[in-house]
């Protein structure tokens, strides 16, 4: 099947695009706590590939927007933006191609089209001759995106550490914790770009009317630790909300109680967490309480504030589908010395000042600094993407061979790109896979074609501050420490 939809089509996804995906610490004791993650994801053959970057765009959007103390972008903006990914040229990125034989044999050998016939009329300019040494996209990860497969995790590698789940082709991450008494299983999504954590309710209501899906919820009737405060509360994200009531209950954290601890419990959710595609009970923020719109503390904080940790730390591994690791771990207390290279390790302050991880960086792409001076990334293993200023993201494509414009934002790369873009910090140069780049094909049927990219423009309302997703957190060991308000980031082993 290939994504050259109809204009037809591509009409009656703009209300499926209009509603993008939800994509997504510490105690004084000895030792460190790891939970496993599961990764999260919708499949999405039903989207054309450039609508399904808007949705992400705009998603890192209202998310910047809402990091940096501005005022979001409409949903009439939102909506103007998506409308006008729905004009897809003739020819060129996302335009209708006809049918081809099947990708690949079963040993592996290419049977692709040549990718430079896709690339032949694009909407925006070319920048050079684009590589041939990259192996176009993972069949892999394409059949995990289509079909939502789920890899099981490997065997943990340190002590209370659990094993990572890998669902589709990275997206979302999904640690379980139990909560109530008795404890049960709660599935939910972890999240460093905010600071509430909550679950649906017994009585939860979806915005479309009837339930909140096939979820686990939590109340009275299933918790007799459960209390409700009668205090409410309301959290926006960049794709959906929730309201509901504060309560205290029960909560086990690897193996870490916390009694009577205070969080939310849903009563009202949009479509984006009540569907029952959402494969995720609710949502642990990660950043600093001082973001929180409970007013409450991140379930790392309290555990350090009960001495059950040894200091308030979240560290993340965040592994892809396509190495075959299934190694990714959410570690609270400290950090996984197996996970990266000590001789690597590099800690800097957080330079944001209302709880969201922030650092000092510099960018590059092979090798050469791009001498685009005092810029800053937010860490958010919330966002996929990487958005940076419209200035900034033409700089990276314009050293990158074969790039394109799309003239609305977005990008497209060679799916065989061997570029290395890179992000400095603390001193430390880290690069980013070639293949983390590559966001989703152009073409599902030539995965050596073209390749929308990873990194987008966004129009933020600041041209020195970047949104850095998973995208680049893939190529990192990342580390967050409320106590100290630092970061720290390492290279992965």
């Amino acid at each position: 099947m290939q994504l050259g939809f109809t204009f037809s089509f591509l009409l009656a996804t703009v209300l499926l695009a209009l509603s993008p995906n939800v994509e997504a610490a510490p105690v004084k004791r000895a030792g460190i706590v790891t939970l496993p993650l599961k990764r999260i994801h919708q499949a999405r053959n039903d989207v054309h590939p450039f609508m399904l970057l808007q949705q992400h765009i705009n998603r890192g959007l209202k998310r910047y927007a809402r990091m940096t103390g501005r005022e979001a972008p409409s949903d009439l903006e939102l909506r103007a933006h998506i409308h006008k990914r729905m004009y897809i040229p003739a020819t060129g990125p996302g335009s209708r191609k006809p049918a081809v034989d099947k990708r690949f044999n079963r040993s592996g050998g290419g049977k692709g089209k040549n990718r430079n016939k896709n690339a032949a009329a694009g909407t925006g300019a070319t920048n050079g001759t684009a590589s041939n040494g990259g192996a176009g996209f993972s069949e892999v990860d394409l059949e995990a995106a289509l079909k939502g497969t789920l890899a099981p995790a490997g065997n943990p590698t340190a002590d209370n550490s659990l094993g990572l789940d890998i669902e589709a082709n990275d997206v979302g991450y999904i640690a379980t914790v139990q909560m109530g008494t008795p404890p049960r299983d709660f599935k939910l999504l972890m999240d460093s770009g905010s600071a509430d954590l909550w679950v649906g309710g017994e009585n939860c209501q979806s915005e479309d009317g009837g339930d909140c899906g096939n979820h686990v919820f939590l109340g009275s009737g299933s918790s007799s630790s459960f209390v409700d405060t009668k205090q409410q509360f309301q959290v926006t994200y960049g794709s959906g909300a929730v309201a509901g009531d504060i309560i205290t209950d029960d909560i086990n954290v690897a193996g870490l109680d916390l009694k009577a601890h205070k969080f939310g419990v849903a009563t009202q959710e949009t479509v984006d967490f009540s569907s029952n595609q959402t494969p995720f009970d609710g949502l642990m923020g990660l950043a600093q309480s001082t973001l929180s719109q409970q007013q409450t503390l991140t379930p790392v904080e309290a555990l350090s504030k009960n001495g059950l940790i040894q200091d308030a730390i979240t560290s993340y591994k965040i592994s892809r589908l396509a190495d075959g690791k299934n190694d990714g771990e959410i570690t609270f207390g400290g950090l996984d010395q197996t996970k990266f290279d000590a001789n690597t390790l590099v800690t800097f302050d957080n330079v944001n000042k209302q709880g969201f991880w922030e650092g000092a960086m510099t960018v590059s792409v092979n090798g050469q600094d791009l001498g685009l001076k005092g810029r800053t990334a937010i860490l958010d293993t919330g966002t996929t993407l990487v958005i940076a200023p419209a200035a900034d993201a033409t700089a990276v494509h314009q050293a990158i061979p074969g790039a394109k414009s799309d003239g609305q934002g977005g990008f497209t790369i060679p799916c065989t790109t061997t570029a290395s873009v890179a992000l400095t910090f603390g001193g430390q140069t880290f690069d980013i896979n070639p293949q983390d780049l590559l966001f989703v094909p152009v073409d599902q049927n030539d995965l050596q074609g073209d390749c929308v990219s990873g990194i987008s423009s966004g129009n933020i309302g600041g041209d020195a501050e970047w949104l850095v997703g998973d995208v680049f957190l893939k190529n990192a060991y990342f580390s967050t420490d409320v106590t100290k308000n630092q970061i720290s980031l390492a290279k992965l082993v």
